[in-house]
């Protein structure tokens, strides 16, 4: 009689990893993670530098700020839209707030009036999406064209440097002890702060249902419209705030700023487990995903890898994530 191999509690032994291997391959978060521990694993033998504290504490911030925009991006995906303005919101209102602070303005008031600009031009993307019915991926593009075009053209190609006063600069980006950066503790508020409203509120249900199936949202009244130029204009404050955040941290604002940022949010938000169909997805999966591609780009410049490979890699890890992450919904169903 042949007897299985068990634990003191009577499971087997081999019960414990099988369940982590369950979590691992049912839960996109999850899967993420593993992918994190696995990639700095390979580069940490790749490089002594790579756990270093100073290390770590330069490659949160881009992380920081890359998840911010992330997290609106997200936020939007979910809800069944795209936004390809965001790295183009992102350069004009880190112009547009140090122009307003040079006038002498009060630097809080040139941070909001930057911020309501920013939802604006959200807003006018959910508007042309939603009321002229054409897609979003249309819409953005040529929202992206058109903004990034007036920067090029009012500056005409030229950086503006920050003059203002020091309260902004010193709130969102000026380094602390250790250079931990004020940006860090806005990216973990950000998380807990829309994590919870998209999974503890109504208007995270509504988001879910929207990206799910909009006319059955509709037959539940929620006011489908409404969601989505909402969505819109939080992606693009998010991404305004991100520019802002930025810009105070350079002290200067470039016209090519944010330039395929926008490629890296909506990466990361389907490495995060966000379906590019919307109905499903997470904000933390959406962070941990901003952390994997900012984690594969300082992993590659201290390994001493050419820059230009960095696009494969998270190429290459976006196409098999979203492969995983269609195939275990479709099973789902």
């Amino acid at each position: 009689m042949v007897e299985n191999d068990t634990t003191g509690r009577g499971y087997p032994r081999d019960s414990l990893l099988t369940r982590i291997k369950g979590i691992i391959q049912n839960n996109p978060v999850s899967r993420v993670a593993f992918a994190l521990i696995l990639i700095s694993i390979v580069f940490s033998f790749l490089s002594k530098n790579y756990f270093k504290a100073s290390n770590f504490i330069s490659v949160l911030t881009r992380i920081s700020e890359l998840g911010i925009v992330t997290v609106g991006i997200t936020f939007l995906m979910i809800s069944g839209e795209f936004d390809l303005s965001v790295g183009s919101v992102y350069a004009l209102s880190g112009f547009l707030f140090i122009q307003l602070a040079n006038t002498g303005m009060f630097s809080p008031f040139a941070l909001l009036i930057t911020l309501i600009a920013a939802a604006l031009m959200g807003i006018v993307n959910g508007l042309i999406t939603v009321h002229g019915r054409i897609p979003s991926f249309i819409t953005t593009l040529g929202m992206m064209m058109v903004i990034r075009g007036s920067l090029l053209g009012i500056t005409s190609g030229s950086s503006a440097y920050y003059e203002g006063d020091n309260i902004i600069p010193i709130i969102l980006s000026k380094a602390l002890k250790y250079n931990v950066r004020p940006s860090h503790f806005w990216f973990f508020g950000i998380i807990i702060l829309f994590s919870l409203i998209l999974t503890k509120t109504r208007y995270g249900n509504w988001i879910f249902s929207t990206g799910g199936n909009k006319e059955t949202a509709r037959l539940m009244g929620v006011k489908v419209r409404n969601v989505k130029l909402i969505n819109f204009a939080i992606s693009s404050v998010l991404a305004g705030f991100t520019g802002c955040i930025v810009a105070n941290r350079f002290q200067i604002i470039a016209p090519a700023f944010g330039t395929g940022i926008e490629l890296d949010a909506i990466a990361a938000s389907v490495i995060g487990g966000t379906l590019l169909m919307g109905g499903s997805g997470s904000i933390v999966g959406g962070a941990l995903g901003a952390s994997l591609v900012a984690l594969v780009r300082n992993g590659l410049v201290l390994s001493g890898a050419p820059p230009y490979w960095y696009r494969t890699f998270i190429g290459i890890i976006l196409i098999v994530i979203a492969v995983i992450n269609l195939r275990k919904k479709v099973i789902n169903y």
